[in-house]
């Protein structure tokens, strides 16, 4: 069988890579293509993975438009040139093409129908089968919708796929006990994004005033870092930051991502950002699971209220752990189910319409 992964996103490189390595284990040849996108192409690059590229990425909404257009013709001629049977991805691509080829196409899409209007419409009445996961049941209800006990952040962050590595801390000059903080902002351009926002500069500011006292802070950004923060700029590989996260004391920011990353990983986690309690796999991480908490841009006093009240808990690190280990035991492996999924497909559809539970 012939399987090819589209990867639109640094984070999809991190959500297909264990199941691209055990697919080619396991005997199949997998294409992978991506839209240009320097810090996707750095982490393939780093877990060395063959890729195929599908043209630059835009963040304009109407180059966005022209240059899907550019995707559809190089993916298709891709599929043709190299027999792909099934596409997987968080991809409007795959979907397109799979209509003008005899491709079957997968898409794991994580987030609500309202909250990426322009996807839903443009990928899913396209797709073949939609992967979801449980939390948004009640907004997955056609038939190739199917639904999973987990999330996205656990492909790639379930204990049997990730072990924490002490020796990153190394690098920074930090130890296992120490008290040290991990801050994330991002840049809200993609078109789902459009009227979102995060935290302000002043707001920042505020976030690192309030930690500094208890530890050392360091900051990582997806745009250049402003002056006023550039001392706690955090400055390592990329695809260690998951270990710094499973050791830090905390993790505050507005990156819909790593909140959930962290969350999963053991570590307290707040998240401010206009998309604040509007998400159903979030809001999951949050209740029942407690694991991390949400604000609105106007919550941040709150915000700052729920970070100091944290800073006085002693064994904060052991109870988030009591609290991830009952997530963990409540959800699957979705890598060895996604692996399965394809492996078996398209019967597996028809396995899963029958016992939602079987895997």
């Amino acid at each position: 069988m012939n399987i090819l992964f589209d990867i639109g996103h640094p984070a999809h490189v991190h959500l297909y890579r264990n199941t691209i390595g055990k697919l080619k284990e396991n005997g199949y040849k997998v294409v992978v293509t991506v839209k240009e996108i320097p810090s996707a192409i750095e982490l393939l690059k780093i877990y060395n993975i063959p890729y195929l590229s599908l043209g630059k990425k835009f963040d304009h909404i109407l180059l966005k438009g022209l240059s899907q257009l550019k995707y559809n013709y190089n993916l298709l001629r891709i599929v043709r040139k190299e027999k792909i049977q099934i596409a997987v991805g968080s991809s409007i691509t795959i979907t397109h093409v799979s209509r003008f080829t005899r491709m079957f196409s997968i898409v794991l899409d994580d987030d609500d129908a309202n909250a990426v209007v322009l996807f839903s419409c443009l990928a899913h009445p396209f797709a073949h089968t939609i992967l979801s996961p449980e939390a948004l049941k009640h907004d997955r209800k056609r038939n190739k919708d199917i639904t999973y006990k987990g999330t996205h952040e656990l492909f790639y962050l379930h204990p049997n796929y990730f072990t924490p590595n002490p020796f990153v801390l190394n690098e920074l000059g930090i130890k296992q006990d120490d008290t040290f903080f991990v801050l994330r902002f991002v840049a809200v351009k993609a078109y789902h994004d459009i009227g979102a926002h995060g935290l302000k500069t002043e707001q920042k500011l505020k976030i690192v005033e309030a930690l500094k006292p208890f530890g050392r802070v360091l900051i990582t950004t997806e745009r250049e870092i402003e002056p006023e923060l550039e001392e706690y700029a955090l400055k390592i590989s990329p695809e260690k930051i998951h270990h710094l996260l499973y050791y830090a004391t905390l993790y505050v920011g507005d990156s819909q991502t790593m909140t959930s990353e962290a969350a999963i990983l053991g570590t307290p986690a707040l998240k401010c950002n206009t998309f604040a309690h509007k998400l159903s796999v979030p809001n999951m991480l949050e209740d029942p699971y407690d694991l991390c908490y949400s604000y609105q841009p106007e919550e941040f006093d709150l915000l700052i209220q729920k970070v100091n009240t944290l800073l006085l808990i002693p064994g904060l690190k052991k109870w988030w752990e009591n609290k991830r280990n009952k997530f963990l035991k409540d959800s699957i492996n979705p890598t060895e189910f996604l692996i399965w999924f394809i492996e078996n497909f398209p019967s597996s559809i028809k396995t899963m319409k029958e016992n939602p539970d079987f895997k």
